[in-house]
């Protein structure tokens, strides 16, 4: 019995047909701060919450949890936890849809009960991957979000009646954009980049 040989020729082609997907996702994706009133349908925001799902955590803890909010009443209320200055302001009222992310207290970067890293609990970090999944998942189906990490966060978890073992990390509108972002400057691979010890340039 023969086996037979995977051709890998297609296999590297198929990989970087995914890269460029990939990087056009991480190129591609913008804030968006103007949205359209239409309702983002079940299943999409089910496929946006898989991308969480499968999102890298300290020892596969998944300490994220996402509260979704439709509610104009609710959408307002959190609206009051953000600063007048904050320009996604109007985004919370316009957006049909409102993610905010949290993440639970002293599971991530825990062991035996004791936080180990020199960075405290490690929910910052995991919650953060969570949020890049789903803006680049949004992205791709056409939707816009824009990360909201300026407000009251004590205020926004009294409106959400958040326990205490849990605290509110950052939230995004959520809806297909009304207009497109500009295209920040990006610093050059060169300007961020060492060679094997800090600041030297290869």
């Amino acid at each position: 019995m023969s086996l037979q040989r995977p051709d890998y020729g297609i296999m590297v082609r198929r990989q970087e047909e995914i890269d460029m997907d990939l990087m056009e996702a991480i190129k591609g994706r913008r804030s968006i701060r103007k949205y359209k009133p239409d309702l983002v349908p079940e299943e999409v925001f089910r496929a946006l919450m898989e991308a969480v799902r499968w999102s890298p955590s300290w020892a596969n803890t998944q300490c994220w949890e996402v509260i979704a909010i439709k509610d104009p009443k609710v959408k307002s209320e959190l609206a009051t936890a953000l600063p007048k200055g904050n320009p996604a302001l109007t985004s919370m009222a316009d957006a049909p849809l409102v993610l905010v992310l949290c993440g639970k207290k002293g599971i991530s970067g825990s062991y035996k009960g004791q936080t180990v890293t020199a960075k405290g609990d490690w929910l910052m970090f995991d919650t953060g991957i969570a949020m890049q999944s789903l803006c680049l998942a949004a992205y791709s189906l056409g939707l816009g979000t824009v990360v909201v990490g300026m407000f009251d966060h004590k205020k926004a978890e009294e409106i959400l009646r958040v326990p205490q073992n849990v605290e509110v990390v950052a939230m995004t509108p959520l809806g297909y954009p009304a207009t497109e972002g500009s295209t920040p400057k990006r610093k050059e691979i060169s300007e961020f980049v060492f060679h094997e010890t800090y600041g030297k340039k290869e």
